[in-house]
């Protein structure tokens, strides 16, 4: 059953007032609050086991190495990966997608051709554009139209033997809208031989992954997004492109042997792994999974999409007010705009006075800015923990920003 309160109750951030109003954050999709066993398993690495994993004789290296192998082999459980050394722990998505690019760049040569999308967060751009001034490589972008839902017959068009590399995202960070990415694998493989990459940061909060049965080749997620520490994340290779493909970095725990002649790397995942890893974090974000599964995914997705739905419903009864993406499938997002008043940063000032706690700006997306013409939205975003009467508040909130401003 799903019991709305007790859900709450775990989040004690949520129990306190900001500018003398009860605080009602809906600025998910930036990052979302930790629940107190997400917490607390931090807090007991640091006091507990806190010790370096992999290699150490002593106890409480071996039980942090437990603890972080445990939490790497639930995250494979919860993306369905085939095998756990598919699972590399990562800063987030923004560093698993540079070290996709920079890894892939001794496969890439002059005029080839990457496909992205125009609904791509800056670090699903920002890699690809590195990684063709390093080789000469091209860059093809699949249009949207006004309703930003994306346009794939380009890909009919563009998808050739010279395509290397398609990386989408699975939902818009900026629009919430949920892009077809089964049918995009599909027309890829049919018409190339490209590697798939899907930046899963906005979709693993919401609902269920399975990256065998969706048949991409690297997928990337961050683990602050879901109710885990800041500076975690995942990237999944496919076992046999990951053997292919450099490390990005280079130092302790992913060589084998290393003299000043020759280092060999380790075996996977550790060769993707060099350095210290964010260990108190790593284990955190298997406690976030546990949470996760603990509610039932069908619950949350259930959950989150009727408080789209409400939100929506009620946001568009306020006259002048522009849904971005309203007629598209999406989750987890409402992103808009008052027309006629001033910039999406006055509506976010006021509402922030009220304790509502939303993201305006370009959302690190101006490309899709720059195609509504506008210069940011006013966003918000939903996780399992809010609730009718949170977008209640929002609604009355938008329409006193709308009195105060007109």
């Amino acid at each position: 059953m799903f019991d709305l309160q007790n859900i709450r109750s775990q989040f004690p951030i949520l129990n306190q007032q900001v500018n003398g109003k009860p605080l009602v954050y809906l600025d998910n999709a930036a990052t979302s609050q930790k629940p107190i066993s997400v917490l607390d398993s931090w807090q007991k690495y640091y006091t507990e086991i806190n010790a370096n994993v992999h290699r150490g004789i002593h106890t409480l290296s071996q039980l942090a190495t437990e603890e972080m192998e445990l939490s790497r082999r639930k995250i494979q459980k919860f993306i369905n990966a085939k095998n756990d050394f598919e699972v590399i722990f990562t800063k987030g998505t923004t560093e698993g997608l540079n070290l996709i690019a920079y890894s892939l760049t001794n496969l890439i040569k002059e005029n080839d051709e990457i496909i992205i999308s125009y609904l791509e967060h800056h670090s699903n751009i920002v890699p690809w554009q590195m990684l063709c001034e390093r080789t000469g490589a091209k860059l093809k972008v699949i249009p949207i139209d006004e309703n930003g839902i994306l346009q794939l017959d380009f890909l009919d068009e563009n998808l050739t033997e010279k395509t290397k590399i398609v990386s989408v995202n699975q939902v818009s960070n900026a629009l919430g809208i949920v892009n077809p990415i089964e049918e995009i694998i599909a027309k890829t493989r049919a018409k190339s031989d490209a590697f798939i990459v899907i930046d899963g940061a906005q979709s693993a909060p919401h609902f269920k992954i399975d990256v065998q049965e969706m048949d991409c080749d690297f997928f990337v997620f961050s683990g602050h997004k879901m109710y885990a520490p800041m500076g975690t994340g995942i990237l999944y290779g496919k076992e046999e492109i990951l053997r292919k493909i450099q490390p990005f970095h280079g130092g302790g725990e992913m060589i084998a042997t290393c003299s000043f002649e020759k280092t060999t790397y380790a075996d996977l995942p550790f060769k993707f792994e060099a350095g210290t890893p964010n260990v108190g974090g790593n284990i955190a974000l298997g406690t976030a999974i546990d949470f996760i599964e603990n509610i039932g995914q069908e619950h949350l997705q259930n959950h989150e999409n009727a408080l789209l739905d409400y939100a929506q419903k009620q946001l568009l009864q306020i006259e002048g007010l522009k849904i971005y993406g309203e007629k598209a499938h999406r989750t987890g997002v409402v992103s808009f705009n008052l027309e006629g008043i001033g910039i999406s940063s006055d509506v976010g000032m006021i509402l922030d006075k009220l304790g509502i706690a939303v993201r305006t700006g370009h959302h690190c997306t101006q490309p899709i800015m720059n195609f509504f013409n506008i210069a940011g939205t006013v966003r918000a975003s939903f996780a399992v923990y809010n609730s009718f009467e949170e977008i209640d508040i929002l609604f009355e909130g938008v329409k006193k920003a709308q009195r105060m401003l007109g």
